[in-house]
């Protein structure tokens, strides 16, 4: 049964880690269909001045921002990112802690418990993968 859990919590760690990488990459996904830029694009894009100073790095850091409504939106993905590492992070303690227990396990030497932890194994990897799919 260990085993099971063991291989639930490796197919769920793997399942947070995609969550997490696709809040990463689509930090400010646009909320409403409008056509509007979102505030992903670039600074320069949105500028369109005539004066050699233009890409200059000063120049740059200094230029207005469009949108400043998206403090709220950012605000709550800097949130959803740090709950979703919190997870990430318990999910792996419980991951390490239960390969300790089924590692003491098979360091008994006993055939059977050996054969149950490869069992469960196996069982626990073709659960886990169904749930995703």
């Amino acid at each position: 049964m260990l085993t099971v859990i063991y291989e639930l919590l490796k197919v769920w760690k793997v399942t947070i880690a995609k969550q997490k990488q696709f809040s990463i990459a689509h930090p400010c996904a646009p909320v409403s269909s409008s056509p509007e830029p979102s505030c992903c694009t670039p600074v320069l894009n949105c500028q369109e001045e005539s004066s050699s100073l233009t890409n200059s790095p000063s120049e740059i850091s200094l230029a207005p921002t469009e949108n400043t409504t998206t403090t709220a939106d950012t605000t709550a993905t800097v949130k959803k990112s740090w709950l979703l590492h919190c997870l990430q992070t318990t999910v792996h303690i419980l991951h390490v802690t239960l390969g300790y227990m089924l590692m003491l396990c098979v360091m008994s030497y006993n055939v059977w418990i050996f054969m149950g932890v490869v069992v469960g194994s196996v069982l626990g990897y073709y659960v886990g993968w169904l749930f995703i799919y």
